[in-house]
């Protein structure tokens, strides 16, 4: 592609957090001898076939053990990142390499989006990573929000390019030139696309999944005859992704809209879907834009309406990103690694097999693949871990690392009871293990998707419970202060200028995260300037 020069604006080298490389999870996530002898019931078929202990936050010298939360969140996220091999670090500064199974629960979120945007009418398609700067520099605000994290490519071919090309920052400006060629009259509205793609922004901080100089995501596109068709569809695109959140991710995100201060670079309103996670910090988790006519105007995007008149079309953005599988990681992970809900989770069972003696091999093994092929059958997604390098203990801790949802322990003497044992990852330890769950084809099926679905449950109940106990209700700046220093959110009625909105920021590193679609009866007076105020707005440190 030739040389990649920065904008003058973009000199600063993007990193990772200061943790740049941890103990990687495929040289294997060894037990210490010292650990084994103190915990023999996790490996030994003795005992109820080994059915014992067997969980990292039991085992504190687990090699592949993860900084806990309270401790250190960032390092612990880092950690959960490495040791349940989602990622790794690319060799230019800011990237990284998601790998299989990380994209695995990306191919989750693509599979469901899929589904739904084409039920809403739109078509999925491809627009070039390079883009004429002339093209970004139309559209005023939308060059001026983002010129800093732009990456220019000057030099193709070894030859100076006559015009300076930009790596794809997002679509707008690309996505318009072609529209206009397109869009002739009103027969041909609304024009509804989607395109998969990667995106560049040089950005400054850079933090996996969360925030990278490259990342992947989905973005729509549409183009409509009137102001309200574009905001039906910016609406109803937010809440698409509302859905997919409450109902697949089990993050329980809040909906409204973005203030001024905070809308995306060329819109006239921004919607979001805001998530709380497990440090308090927020997580703008997915975005839908109305663009009112500001980019057709700039590129002279018209057609001809009904009465023979030539009109600008009114445009609509949406997008989400792999941006989710990080808000996924830290909404529901714990000390022992990675937290899945079923529904997205790319292994939903793992069977682990166990057996002490060598004749006891074979009949366990057949068990555990009539068990793994009812499950399949049943369109469970399900593995067997029947290797034979690692003993059941650090087959447990390692798919604990992995979020699995639903652990089946088979040994000798399920086979010869035709049960298994059920541990749930959301519930540690021996609450969380069923005994004697019969292998019974139909039996099995119906209490392993039970199962699942209580996890699932269990998993949003726990993540709605954490955000609504850390949001303070508050009637003056001091109050809202006060609940940001305890790292809360802060929600109270807002009229102020966008001044005063920058000096929140400024004082307390808090922005306004949305105006929530959900919002109080009554009269309401701002807690900053103690005015009539028709709405209340949420505050928070976010990432």
């Amino acid at each position: 592609m030739g040389a990649l020069r920065l904008s003058s604006l973009s000199l600063v080298r993007p990193t990772f957090s200061p943790l740049r490389r941890l103990p990687p999870l495929s040289r294997g996530c060894a037990t210490s001898t010292h650990s084994l002898a103190k915990e023999p019931e996790a490996d030994a078929v003795t005992a109820g076939d080994g059915h014992g202990k067997a969980s990292a936050s039991a085992s504190p010298l687990l090699e592949c053990a993860v900084t806990p939360r309270s401790v250190d969140f960032s390092k612990w996220y880092l950690n959960v990142i490495d040791k349940a091999e989602l990622a790794d670090y690319g060799p230019v500064s800011g990237t990284m390499v998601i790998r299989p199974y990380g994209y695995a629960i990306w191919e989750a979120i693509q599979d469901y989006l899929n589904v739904k945007f084409k039920e809403t009418g739109h078509s999925n398609m491809y627009f070039p990573q390079l883009i004429p700067y002339s093209f970004i520099e139309k559209e005023a605000s939308h060059v001026e929000g983002f010129s800093p994290e732009l990456a220019l490519v000057t030099i193709g071919g070894g030859k100076e390019l006559d015009e300076k090309l930009v790596v794809r920052p997002t679509s707008e400006t690309i996505v318009n030139h072609m529209f206009t060629q397109w869009i002739h009259s009103y027969r041909d509205l609304p024009l509804m696309i989607n395109q998969w793609a990667n995106v560049t922004r040089w950005e400054m901080r850079t933090k996996p999944f969360v925030r990278t100089l490259e990342f992947l995501w989905q973005e729509g596109h549409t183009a409509h005859a009137t102001f309200e068709e574009a905001e039906k569809e910016a609406l109803q695109m937010i809440n698409v992704y509302k859905d997919f959140a409450y109902e697949q991710a089990a993050v329980p995100v809040i909906t409204g809209r973005k203030s001024k201060v905070e809308t995306f670079a060329g819109a006239t309103c921004t919607y979001t879907i805001e998530a709380m996670m497990g440090d308090k910090r927020a997580l703008q988790a997915g975005t839908s834009h109305n663009l009112g006519q500001n980019f057709s105007r700039a590129f002279k995007t018209q057609f001809m309406d009904e009465n023979g008149e030539r009109q600008h079309v009114w445009q609509t953005s949406w997008a989400v990103s792999t941006r989710f599988v990080g808000g996924i990681i830290m909404t529901h992970g714990d000390d022992a690694g990675l937290m899945l809900p079923p529904r997205i989770a790319p292994i939903q069972v793992v069977i682990v097999p166990i057996w002490n003696k060598s004749d006891e091999k074979t009949s366990v093994l057949e068990a555990v693949a009539t068990v793994h092929n009812i499950l399949k059958e049943a369109g469970i997604r399900v593995k067997v871990d029947d290797s034979d390098q690692r003993k059941p203990g650090w087959k447990f801790n390692f798919w604990e690392m992995k979020g699995v949802p639903l652990r089946l322990e088979i040994g000798p003497r399920d086979v010869t009871k035709k049960s298994v044992v059920v541990s749930r990852r959301d519930v540690p330890g021996k609450p969380g293990k069923e005994f004697g769950v019969s292998m019974e084809a139909s039996t099995l099926v119906n209490h392993v998707k039970l199962r699942l679905e209580e996890i699932q449950a269990a998993l949003l109940q726990r993540a709605i419970s954490f955000r609504d106990s850390n949001i303070v209700d508050v009637s003056s700046y001091g109050e809202l202060k006060e609940a940001i220093a305890e790292g809360k959110w802060a929600r109270g009625p807002w009229s102020a200028s966008d001044a005063e909105e920058l000096k929140v920021k400024e004082e307390t590193t808090a922005t306004l995260r949305c105006f929530p679609f959900e919002q109080p009866e009554g009269e309401k007076k701002c807690f900053m300037t103690g005015k009539p105020a028709e709405e209340v707005a949420i505050f928070a440190k976010s990432y």
